[in-house]
């Protein structure tokens, strides 16, 4: 047996009696070394039935992917970094001891299983979890297991800017300063963006965007950013109604829009301001393997700092706790949780 956080009638609450998994084929048995809270992973566990609806009502989406009973304990966890304790039968890996880290996926007998919210796939907030050997990336020499384990919003943040079409002589304006705007805040900084501007109405949010590359912080409820800024690119890292048609009336003329807040509720826009402007809208989730792995080489060869993104640590007694604490982004940015 191990112990796990799981999610309970939503809220997370502490276990000691999880069985520990059994790798198969092609997979490995890693102790988890550090594992990041999500803001996605707080809004499941607030609105865990409407992440449902929502998924299961897209066309093509296969049943087994939201097949989740809520009523049941779910296990989350997918930012994670971990060190390698076995492999299972005839799986060829990295030596036991090796600190790994991997996209959020679970390559089983049964088909692909995200490492997300699952009652049966174990992610990151336990002791110990599977992964899948084509996945595995190891983790550069040196480099802190708590920092590795940010690869993973940091290649949202980079494939957001891949997406953009953004050059260093852009004016980029990122609405939204929380872990994933920081996370692009930081990919337009390595890309050599010339003027980041960054908006929140978060004075210690609008500070950590700075220490991560933002040129200049602008506090929503002073005005308009577009009173202050003419952005060429648009990034929004919100996730309101409302947002995006506000963009859409204030930014320029031939602007881009790179939507990467996720947004549950219904929307209303306006899409006559975009079609006068010829504003091109562009919608992003994830990331691509390779970028997955351009994010952990970039944290360690020192390119982008983590560091200051990380405002707490938990052990697996308390995740309950800091998803409250999460709730406060003058206090909060990224948690971690080390089992």
């Amino acid at each position: 047996m191990m112990r796990a956080a799981v999610l309970r009638d939503g809220r997370m609450v502490y276990r000691d009696d999880v069985p520990e998994p059994t790798p198969g084929q092609g997979q490995v048995l890693v102790e988890v070394l550090a594992c990041g809270i999500c803001g996605s992973d707080l809004h499941f566990a607030a609105h865990g039935e409407q992440v449902l609806a929502a998924t299961q009502a897209m066309a093509g989406t296969p049943a087994a992917e939201t097949a989740v009973d809520l009523d049941a304990d779910i296990f989350m966890g997918h930012e994670f970094s971990a060190r390698v304790l076995a492999a299972g039968p005839d799986t060829d890996t990295f030596p036991a001891g090796t600190p790994v880290t991997s996209i959020p996926v679970l390559l089983a007998a049964k088909g692909i299983e995200p490492i997300v919210y699952s009652n049966t796939t174990v992610g990151g907030y336990a002791e110990k979890m599977l992964l899948s050997t084509p996945l595995l990336v190891p983790i550069p020499n040196g480099l802190d297991p708590r920092h590795a384990a940010l690869t993973e919003p940091m290649a949202v943040g980079l494939h957001a800017v891949n997406k953009s079409g953004i050059t260093p002589g852009d004016t980029a304006l990122v609405l939204g300063c929380g872990p994933i705007g920081i996370a692009i805040v930081a990919a337009l900084r390595t890309y050599g963006v010339e003027h980041i501007v960054a908006a929140d109405y978060s004075h210690a949010r609008r500070d950590l965007a700075t220490a991560m590359g933002a040129h200049q912080s602008l506090d929503p409820a002073d005005g308009s950013p577009f009173d202050t800024v003419t952005p060429k690119v648009v990034f929004e890292a919100i996730g309101v109604p409302g947002i995006i048609d506000d963009v859409l009336r204030r930014a320029p003329v031939g602007a881009r829009l790179v939507v990467a807040g996720v947004c549950m509720q219904p929307d209303t826009v306006h899409p006559f301001f975009g079609v006068a402007k010829e504003i091109n809208v562009q919608f992003v989730l994830a990331y691509e393997p390779a970028e997955f792995a351009a994010s952990l080489q970039a944290i360690a060869e020192g390119r982008i700092d983590v560091a200051p993104l990380i405002t707490g640590e938990v052990g697996l007694d308390a995740v309950g706790t800091a998803f409250d604490d999460l709730a406060d982004p003058d206090r909060h940015c990224k948690i971690l949780v080390t089992p």
